[in-house]
């Protein structure tokens, strides 16, 4: 299902070809021997797919069973698409997506003649992943040295400990990782990212008081100097309203820039699956602000708000490279718009 690219060994006299783009993995597997080609498909073994299919189907039942019960026995009637996009409301897909599915699918169920709920609910799941698969985007690798990536998100989204465990899951694959401890404006943030640096002997550049863009600076020169694969700022929560905030964010990326052409390569923001539309409004401002490259969406499990995927692939569709449905490391995996509607509607 994932793949990685490994870069072949080169003779110190042959020119060195820029090296090929690598899909980060997330599932673990055994070290490869640097005698395997180039592109290698990784399998996912049965069971942990199994595994995680049933986490996922577990995090989003509360918005699963807002919308399955409705097929129960159903008619199709307009008292269906009404309860229908009751539903959706509810479950904070916002009133464009919405709108469109409910239209989308109305089009569908005249045109192929659709009689029975189930066959209405099997077209509403190929409506979603329609719907969702532009988000649908694989994490690449490789085609800098290191990966500069910044990571914003608001107070309690849990982006230091998602920085942690994407941090884990590269170092399983064989990619070096650097941390910048870029949080200054939350107590203890520095704290917690030197931890997971400690549980992962991974280096954390900090400083006790420092400027958050001197230290993304100073992280990006050393991840140079070192050959690191993947340098990861955790930059300071804030709410986009706090615009004083915001401007610091864009100074941060502007240094980034100039402590490496390019960089940030990824500028990703972490948001709390149980907000909702707050979510999306919080995607908008920093989009607007940042230019975001990717969204990682947590906390899915338990939330009856599943549904602001919806929203954010209809308003404003930044990838979604990865989500989460609980703390362990596991739980936090690619997301692939198939299996998340598969969870929805199952």
């Amino acid at each position: 299902m994932f793949s990685f690219f490994k870069k072949k060994p080169v003779a110190p006299e042959a020119p060195v070809a820029p090296p090929a783009p690598v899909v980060a993995p997330v599932i673990a597997a055994a070290p490869l021997p640097d005698s395997m080609p180039d592109l290698l498909p990784i399998e996912e073994p049965a069971e942990k797919k199994q595994s995680w299919m049933a986490r996922l189907k577990a995090g989003l039942s509360k918005t699963s069973n807002n919308l399955s019960i409705l097929f129960v026995g159903a008619k199709i009637d307009d008292d269906l698409y009404d309860e229908l996009e009751a539903a959706l409301l509810m479950s904070d897909a916002g009133v464009e997506a919405t709108g469109y599915l409910l239209d989308a699918l109305k089009r569908k169920v005249k045109d192929d003649k659709l009689l029975d709920a189930a066959a209405v609910k099997t077209a509403l799941k190929q409506l979603l992943i329609e719907l969702l698969a532009p988000l649908e985007r694989p994490f690449e690798l490789g085609r800098h040295t290191p990966t500069v990536m910044m990571i914003s998100g608001v107070n309690g989204a849990g982006k230091t400990t998602t920085i942690g465990k994407l941090a884990k899951h590269m170092q399983t694959h064989g990619q070096s990782v650097l941390l910048a401890a870029g949080d200054t404006f939350r107590a203890a943030a520095r704290e917690q990212l030197m931890v997971w640096g400690q549980r992962n002997n991974i280096t954390v550049v900090s400083q006790a008081s420092g400027d958050p863009a001197a230290v993304s600076f100073d992280a990006v020169q050393s991840g140079k100097a070192k050959g690191t694969d993947v340098v990861m700022i955790d930059t300071a929560g804030r709410l986009p309203t706090q615009l004083h905030l915001m401007e610091e964010l864009k100074k941060i990326k502007r240094v980034i820039g100039k402590g490496m052409d390019g960089a940030p390569h990824e500028t990703l923001l972490v948001i709390d699956g149980n907000t909702g539309q707050n979510a999306l409004a919080q995607v908008k401002a920093f989009d607007d602000a940042l230019q975001l490259s990717g969204l990682i969406i947590t906390k899915l499990d338990g939330t009856a708000k599943g549904g602001v995927l919806a929203a954010i692939a209809r308003v404003r569709p930044v990838p979604v490279y990865f989500i989460g449905v609980g703390e362990k490391i596991e739980d936090l995996q690619p997301f692939v718009a198939a299996e998340f509607v598969e969870a929805l509607l199952g």
